[in-house]
């Protein structure tokens, strides 16, 4: 029998849903079939279709139903908790073209933690290809939080813009103040459009991981790894950094790397935290040490008074790096207002006050800071709402389509038994099936032009229209970091610049060969003669 004339119906699949719960094997269940049915010609299905049901059944996965799973997820989720949020754009066939959704206590944390936020799309899925992403903050322990989830059929403006509209609308509107994503020029088109008070900038960890492959192809490339990191994180100041910068490209003959150029103003960005005695009371764990590292610093650092007027001092706290080696910071404290200021910038790159500054106010002899240094976001005293709510996890339910197949079965034995007692009432019977057929293709037909779904609207009907993307094909494991437009560029250019050379190399080393060759004869049947190129010359004379 071929594949495609084979198929399973609704009471045969719920029957054998029926004996796979008691524990008949599937051979048996098969067999009971044929008996009921008069013979195996009679079936139009073969015992691997069983299995096969079974083993779909067992994993709940299927290509066809995918799709509606991750809807029924959703309304699943929705239905514990009404503050669970997602929202669906449709292809015009009804499959998914993007998603995001973040639950209840995504929502709440936002409140607290909202601040800066980390977009990351550098993973996929095997199946589909959809391009995976998550909306990451960092709560007050220093810990990433999940702040949201999303799923995109492409990497394009249009639909950047669509998931940050969807996800402020989720936080209610509210831009956080910072945004850092990957190199990713979409997304900063979308981000400008979506969010233009909030800060963009591109995540630095994102930009060291790459070093490796954006620079082996260069002599000497562990020495500008080196010197690259030097400049990046010991830069204390923008000027220093600029012309630590330049000095670096200008060393290393990088000028020209576009990787490099198109990010060399960029100063990497962190989160925030604060001081000691007051620290230990007031700040989790994690910030705290962080706190105790600078105070550890301290021991390193020397303090000298350079002018002061009017409760306003300037110091020069030199920072000890080396045995031969003395960093100096520029300190400055007002008395009056209780502020300190170092041109590290520590505090306000990452929210902790400097060791440098910490020396001066010990110079000062200050017992308590001000309370411009204590950030409640790192506060382990404050109550927040997100901690009470239940984080949204699934509970295996069955399948609604076969409670409601099992509800009509059991009514409609009643209906037959007694419309088949006559020829009347069984033609009053068929006459109502056709026309309640009619009026639900009709209903159906009405929603299949639906674009877009959200949780306000969404229910089991709805959801049970999803069709899943194409499923892509690809050879092997698929990679699970995808690149951005900017890397792909790179590789490609870098890729067709190698290609060139080789083949320049291999056609010199032929030419010489031949040459070699002709030399061996008397005869003068054919004489070639080829010129070496000269420097900058791409061609080879013959």
């Amino acid at each position: 029998m071929l594949k495609q004339h084979r198929e399973l119906s609704m009471s045969i699949c719920r029957t054998i849903e029926n004996n796979e719960e008691a524990d008949i094997r599937p051979s048996k269940t098969y067999q009971s079939f044929v008996a009921a049915a008069g013979g195996h010609r009679e079936l139009n299905f073969i015992e691997k279709d069983v299995r096969n049901y079974i083993t779909r059944e067992v994993r709940n996965v299927s290509e066809q139903e995918d799709a509606k799973e991750f809807g029924k997820y959703f309304l699943r989720m929705k239905e514990k908790n009404p503050n669970f949020f997602f929202e669906l754009q449709l292809e015009d066939d009804q499959s998914i073209k993007l998603a995001f959704w973040a639950d209840a206590r995504s929502r709440a944390a936002f409140e607290y933690f909202g601040d800066v936020i980390s977009f990351d799309t550098t993973y996929n899925t095997n199946r589909y290809n959809l391009v995976c992403g998550s909306f990451v903050g960092v709560n007050h322990h220093g810990q990433s939080t999940l702040l949201g989830c999303s799923l995109m059929k492409n990497e394009e403006i249009e639909s950047f813009k669509w998931l940050f509209q969807s996800w402020l609308r989720c936080m209610g509107g509210n831009a956080p103040k910072g945004f850092l994503t990957d190199q990713c020029a979409s997304m900063k088109r979308a981000l400008e459009a979506c969010m233009p008070t909030t800060v963009h900038r591109w995540c630095i960890w994102h930009i060291m991981k790459k070093i490796p492959s954006k620079l082996n192809g260069y002599k000497g490339h562990a020495d500008i790894e080196q010197e690259m990191s030097q400049v990046v994180w010991n830069s204390h100041s923008k000027d220093s950094f600029d012309r630590n910068w330049n000095d670096f490209l200008l060393n290393f003959g990088l000028g020209d790397n576009k990787w490099l150029s198109d990010f060399h103003t960029v100063i990497p960005c962190a989160t925030k935290s604060c001081i000691e005695a007051q620290f230990q009371d007031a700040y989790t764990h994690a910030k705290f040490r962080e706190v105790q590292a600078q105070f550890r610093g301290k021991a390193n650092c020397i303090t000298r008074l350079k002018n002061s007027a009017l409760g306003y001092s300037v110091y020069e706290v030199g920072e000890q790096v080396s045995s031969l080696i003395f960093n100096k910071f520029v300190v400055t404290y007002d008395s009056v207002a209780a502020e300190v200021k170092c041109h590290c910038l520590l505090f306000e790159s990452r929210g902790i006050l400097c060791r440098h500054a910490l020396s001066v106010l010990s110079f000062e002899q200050v017992s308590q800071v001000s309370p411009r240094y204590i950030l409640e976001r790192w506060s382990k005293k404050v109550k927040r709402r997100h901690t009470h709510i239940k984080s949204s996890h699934d509970e295996p339910l069955m399948e609604p389509r076969s409670k409601r197949f099992d509800q009509l079965v059991f009514r409609s034995q009643n209906i037959c038994e007694f419309a088949s007692e006559s020829e009347e009432l069984t033609a009053i019977l068929h006459r109502a099936y056709d026309n309640v057929m009619a009026e639900m293709e009709a209903l159906k037909a009405k929603r299949k032009g639906t674009s877009s779904l959200s949780h306000e609207d969404a229910n089991l009907e709805s959801v049970n229209e999803l069709q899943s993307p194409p499923r892509i094909r690809t050879r092997g494991r698929p990679k699970n970091r995808l690149g951005s437009k900017l890397e792909k560029q790179i590789a490609n250019a870098t890729k067709k610049k190698k290609t060139k050379v080789l083949s320049e190399i291999n056609l010199f080393d032929a030419a010489s060969a031949a040459h070699s060759n002709c030399s061996q004869y008397q005869g003068h049947v054919m004489s070639y003669q080829f010129r070496v190129p000269a420097a900058g010359d791409n061609s080879l004379g013959v």
